[in-house]
C-alpha cells in the first residue's frame, strides 16, 4: 500500500467494511445509516457543492480576477 499507516489502516478498515456488505454498496450505505442511528454520536451533513464559506471565498476570488 502506502508508506503511511493511518491511510493504510484507514484503507483496511473501508475494505473490510465494503467485503462485510458483500460488495454491495446499498448494504454498505444501509450498514452505516444503521450505525449512525444506534450512535450517541452527533451526525452532521455538509450540504451539496460546499460549504457557504468556500462559496463566498470563491465568490471574492472570482470578483477580484474580474477587477484586474
Amino acid at each position: 500500500m502506502t508508506n503511511n499507516p493511518i491511510l493504510d489502516e484507514l484503507h483496511a478498515a473501508r475494505k473490510k467494511l465494503f467485503t462485510d456488505a458483500g460488495g454491495d454498496l446499498d448494504q454498505l450505505v444501509a450498514g452505516i445509516r444503521a450505525r449512525e442511528a444506534k450512535s450517541s454520536h452527533k451526525v452532521v451533513s455538509v450540504p451539496v457543492g460546499g460549504s457557504q464559506k468556500t462559496n463566498r471565498s470563491t465568490g471574492a476570488a472570482t470578483r477580484a480576477a474580474i477587477r484586474k
